[in-house]
């Protein structure tokens, strides 16, 4: 017999993640307890660990990008420590893989962390390894790789490129190029010359393009290399619907044809007023049209959202099927930058099993 697609069903069910930031997902918790350690408790807007919470989510609730980033003030003081910066890695993926994940890639960005880059980065792939190493202890799967962004606001970015290109390898996690921060005004043609580095080097690259000019930015970001495009809602503008049939201009054919993968965020989209709600984010239309998207949460604490409640969301306005979100969850590890051994092994032994019982095919 099925398994109704039920909340707690969801939970269980193994899930996969591509657009998680590092500082957007401390447990309100750890926050409260490193502000202490490091003198930061007074300039907190409140030491209420319900009211704290509510505080980040009003921010990212703004619908402005930058109110939405200028929260980040609070969890970016608390991690410039290699030893708090490897306790935050080592909860993300804890939490991720209580909540069923086992399969992430999560990104930061080294400029913003008062410390050599390798400092950072080595501490978050302790942190990295020390929690799937947990997890298996205690019956779970997770595999944890981790992005590492230059922030497009800024002029590292052939820095931070040369860095990835250095440091990537199986030891070290690190997988991938992404430019993130602000988008509107900071086109990725101003990271022409990083961008050209990673194509000449085949560094796996993702680029963050949610924001005005729309369209704009996200030709640009794929006229730069960029293998995955960071959420892409704004796709849906080259998008019209007749006789519920989704119609498709000349962009939106080039990422489906060529089954670009999409790390859309339907709760955070709908935060920054891409779209007017999660029922309305195109998401699962995108899906049922052929596009390669996946479900992702960009920052867990300000959006107050976990894997599954994005997918519980999503199901409560589209009556997802176990089909519909094992499409969803191995579109996402399929256009992972893991080996594709370990990514396949991820899908043939962990996620098709799963699914299969779910749905008693």
């Amino acid at each position: 017999m099925a398994v109704d697609v039920t909340s707690d069903a969801i939970v269980s069910a193994p899930k996969a993640l591509l657009h998680d930031h590092l500082d957007g997902g401390l447990r309100i918790e750890t926050i409260l307890d490193l502000s202490e350690v490091i003198g930061w408790t007074p300039q907190l807007p409140t030491t209420d660990p319900a009211d704290l919470q509510a505080w980040f989510t009003a921010g990212a609730a703004a619908k402005d990008l930058l109110k939405y980033l200028a929260t980040f003030e609070h969890t970016l003081a608390v991690m410039q420590d290699p030893s708090h910066i490897e306790r935050v890695a080592f909860e993300a993926v804890e939490d991720l893989a209580n909540d069923g994940v086992v399969y992430a890639e999560i990104r930061f960005a080294p400029e913003l962390h008062d410390m050599p880059f390798e400092a950072s980065a080595e501490a978050i792939c302790a942190g990295f390894r020390r929690a799937e190493t947990s997890a298996h202890e205690k019956g779970l799967s997770i595999s944890a790789n981790l992005i590492v962004c230059a922030m497009r606001t800024e002029r590292r970015s052939v820095e931070v490129v040369e860095f990835v290109d250095r440091y990537r390898s199986t030891e070290s996690k690190v997988v991938a190029f992404d430019l993130a921060g602000a988008e509107t005004g900071w086109p990725p043609s101003l990271h022409a010359d990083a961008l050209a580095i990673a194509r000449q080097r085949h560094i796996n690259v993702t680029i963050h393009a949610s924001e005005p000019p729309d369209l704009e930015l996200i030709s640009d970001a794929l006229a730069h290399g960029a293998h995955r495009i960071g959420h892409g809602v704004r796709l849906d503008r080259d998008t019209q619907l007749d006789n519920d049939e989704l119609v498709l201009g000349p962009l939106a054919s080039f990422i489906r044809d060529r089954q670009i993968h999409l790390e859309m965020a339907p709760t955070c989209n709908t935060q920054i007023g891409a779209v007017n709600s999660v029922a309305e984010h195109p998401v699962i239309p995108f899906m049922r049209a052929g596009f390669n998207v996946g479900v992702n949460t960009d920052n867990r604490l300000m959006s107050d959202v976990s894997p599954s409640s994005e997918l519980v969301a999503l199901h409560d306005a589209h009556q997802l099927s176990w089909s519909d979100i094992e499409r969803l969850v191995t579109n996402a590890i399929s256009s992972g930058f893991a080996p594709l051994t370990e990514r396949q092994h991820i899908i043939d032994d962990i996620v098709a099993p799963a699914y299969l019982s779910l749905a008693n095919r």
